[in-house]
């Protein structure tokens, strides 16, 4: 069961705030009577009408797209680079990427319709795992990567403790590669944290999301989620 306010916005009639209008106005009925009061709740057997036309939610899609380098992480792009909404097929119009990858970082991002997994997915209390791999400039000592552990002040807020581990020199070259695990997910958060201790990041890819790995896809490959494995990543994050 979910409110009629929030149903409303799932198949797309209004935001919550604006279904809650169009509820006090009349303008929607179930089974076939006008409601009017707020904190009505919908299952699937209701029948619900806007405006006299019956209506119903999308059904829930999640995609798993590896990102290539330069592809922006947006719908579309006002300055005609490539946009992640170039990949999506017809069959998934109505999705949104998850959170961003910036342009220059490639690897797992999820695109959906089911905003409230989007929402969760995103939102630091929730945990969701990510893991990157970067290449920096320069060896890190055991003790600088210590300081990145801790958490460092960018942009005015200390990062959440996480995991930063030397996997070993770039041959030839006086650079390191370095697996991170993130909690959460601020702007260029990586790339801002390894320029501060002075190890520049020159590659960063990720390769995990959850249980969720990069590795067996192709770049630029977008995959469809099987039911099973969405309805799992939903309740992982507190979602029937």
């Amino acid at each position: 069961m979910v409110r009629l306010h929030r149903f409303l916005a799932q198949c797309g009639i209004a935001s919550r705030r604006k279904a809650e209008e169009l509820i006090a106005q009349g303008k929607v009925s179930v089974n076939g009577e006008i409601v009017i009061e707020q904190g009505v709740k919908v299952g699937p057997d209701d029948r619900v009408e806007f405006d006299g036309n019956p209506i119903r939610p999308p059904d829930l899609r999640l995609y798993l797209y590896n990102k290539p380098l330069g592809v922006v992480t947006t719908m579309e792009d006002d300055r005609n680079r490539p946009s992640v909404g170039d990949q999506v097929p017809e069959s998934a119009s109505g999705v949104k990427p998850v959170g961003r990858l910036d342009m220059n970082t490639e690897g797992l991002i999820f695109l959906t319709n089911d905003g409230d997994l989007a929402h969760r997915l995103t939102h630091p209390r929730f945990g969701i795992e990510k893991e990157y791999v970067a290449v920096v400039a320069g060896i890190p000592t055991e003790k600088t990567l210590a300081r990145l552990r801790r958490g460092v002040v960018i942009d005015g807020e200390k990062t959440a403790p996480a995991h930063w581990e030397f996997i070993g020199p770039v041959k030839s070259e006086n650079q390191a590669r370095l697996r991170i695990i993130l909690h959460e997910g601020r702007n260029r958060q990586i790339r801002k944290m390894a320029e501060m201790v002075g190890h520049p990041v020159i590659s960063l890819r990720r390769v995990r999301i959850g249980n969720f790995r990069v590795k067996g896809m192709e770049q630029g490959e977008m995959r469809l989620i099987g039911k099973k494995d969405h309805e799992k990543l939903r309740a992982s994050v507190g979602l029937s």
